[in-house]
């Protein structure tokens, strides 16, 4: 029988197996569970782990996950509108049951996504089709393809299994802080999408949905730019955090919508040797170690105001993500290997809806545009077309403008006043939190780190809500929203199980059918 052995340490330097030859002589097969990296400043940096072993000639089974499908498919498809992680997720789900279902996507596929990103970084020429947020893979496919996430979800050992399955790396079933690499996940894409059509699922690729059809207060299918109508009893909405008209469409149809509470700030980056320094001192370059990340956070209990950093991308890269031409957005990613010399992290200030904007529903949505249509304004004005107006720490904190340091972005830095772009209480919640955040990591705010701007999309600032037990819209039957553009994940990992969550719920009631979650 397999023992399981919790809360191992092993020191950076010891293999694993020499380990278990003398705790467990005589093992069979074993596999690791769970990976963390323990660097506290009193301890040399170690690993702690959760490993699996059998005993001498056995095997560990497999840890295959098998769905029950449905006894006959549907009358109607069900339609997926964006093919972001839930939209992909839920579609994946629906074949699986054996269950054929459309997905429709503004963007193209994702070879052809690439260039319209590559000229837009390069030239600042902006397809508003295909850009970081886009596109097939969605904003996802440009932001590390981190999988980290805090939901507790039945689901996530079910996405982390068929992101290996279509080529992700193992280690993401194991590792505490799992992540593909933005240039690996490219590669997950495109055969998780041949999967799919092999599968019974239709996708049409740049085509934008622009109207969801309505009867009474029920959502009974959707009408394309191409000014195809498609039917169905049920339409799973995942358009992901950016998509701004198909919010406002949502609010002309009344549609129920909640102001939600977001976040945004700056984009911070330092030298990753730095941040390696600071988290594993003179352990910083150990090859087992990698490449540091950091998760920071301060919260105020006066005003109720939280500091944290988000979306941290050791050896990674700043993007210029934005979907209007008029308007500069920043983000973060990394390759598998994170092995860029720099690291970057957002560094947002949280905001909360009613105190902000109490009944203007839309309040959060024209404070992301005005910043960003500021910081696009900035670089204007300062001679520049595509680059990113950045602005070193201390400067920002001296409240002027001097030179910037050569960074990761692929679109460029030109040194503006990003402390002028902010509003008041935002710049003085990130001055705090930078501050509170260098009594941790001494160092964090040296001369060497720097700001681009503006982290405005970590969250749709929008929630279209659903009931919690149909996981359909209040006011609209048949309307199922999905993912980060409905406010209901904040990730990769957590957007590809609300995915799956509804599309079991929609295969139930298609199928009358109730089916056991995983075989």
């Amino acid at each position: 029988m397999a023992r399981i052995l919790q809360d191992l340490k092993l020191d950076i330097d010891e293999e694993l197996s020499e380990r278990l030859a003398w705790m467990v002589p005589g093992h069979g097969d074993f596999r690791i569970l769970r990976q963390s990296v323990d660097a506290r400043k009193r301890a040399r940096p170690h690993f702690v782990m959760t490993v699996e072993v059998a005993e001498d000639g056995e095997t560990l089974p497999n840890q295959e996950i098998h769905l029950e499908k449905a006894a006959r498919a549907p009358a109607e498809k069900p339609l997926i509108v964006g093919t972001g992680p839930a939209g992909l997720f839920a579609a994946l789900r629906f074949v699986e049951r054996g269950i054929p279902c459309v997905l429709f996507e503004r963007g193209s596929e994702s070879g052809e996504r690439i260039k319209g990103i590559n000229q837009f970084w390069r030239y600042g020429q902006l397809d508003p089709r295909n850009n970081v947020c886009y596109g097939e893979g969605g904003a996802g496919l440009y932001s590390d393809g981190k999988l980290i996430t805090r939901i507790k979800s039945p689901h996530i050992p079910y996405v982390l299994d068929r992101l290996v399955r279509f080529g992700a790396p193992r280690e993401i079933l194991w590792l505490a802080n799992p992540h593909v690499g933005s240039d690996r996940i490219r590669r997950v894409i495109p055969l998780l999408r041949e999967y799919l059509k092999a599968q019974g699922c239709e996708i049409r690729f740049n085509t934008q949905v622009t109207e969801l059809l309505v009867e009474g207060s029920a959502v009974v299918g959707l009408r394309t730019e191409h000014g195809e109508v498609f039917k169905s009893p049920a339409v799973l909405l995942a358009t992901g955090h950016s998509a701004e008209d198909m919010l406002n469409h949502l609010r002309d149809l009344g549609v129920r919508l909640d102001g939600k509470s977001f976040a945004m700030g700056l984009r911070i980056e330092h030298p990753q040797p730095l941040i390696n320094r600071l988290q594993y001192r003179e352990y910083g370059e150990h090859p087992k170690l990698g490449s540091a990340n950091y998760r920071l956070a301060h919260h105020d209990h006066q005003s109720g105001v939280g500091v944290y950093s988000f979306c941290m991308c050791p050896g990674g890269y700043v993007l210029s993500s934005g979907t209007e031409a008029d308007g500069i957005v920043c983000n973060g990613m990394s390759n598998y290997k994170r092995n860029s010399p720099f690291a970057n992290a957002a560094i947002v200030v949280s905001i909360d809806h009613q105190k902000n904007f109490g009944d203007d529903l839309f309040g959060g949505m024209k404070l992301r545009r005005e910043l960003e249509r500021r910081a696009y304004q900035s670089v204007i004005e300062a001679g520049g077309a595509r680059e990113l107006p950045a602005q070193t720490l201390k400067d920002f904190v001296a409240g002027r403008r001097g030179d910037v340091h050569r960074g990761s972005s692929p679109s460029g830095a030109l040194p503006v006043r990003l402390d002028e772009i902010l509003p008041r209480s935002i710049r003085q919640r990130l001055l705090e939190g930078v501050q509170r955040f260098d009594q941790s990591l001494e160092g964090f705010a040296g001369p060497e780190a720097q700001f681009y701007g503006v982290e405005s999309r970590t969250s749709c600032p929008l929630r279209v809500t659903r009931d919690e037990e149909t996981l359909q819209s209040v006011s609209h039957t048949g309307l199922y929203p999905a993912g980060e553009g409905a406010g209901y994940a904040g990730g990769i990992t957590s957007a590809a199980c609300d995915g799956v969550r509804l599309a079991d719920r929609i295969s139930e009631v298609l199928t009358q059918q109730k089916f056991c979650d995983v075989l």
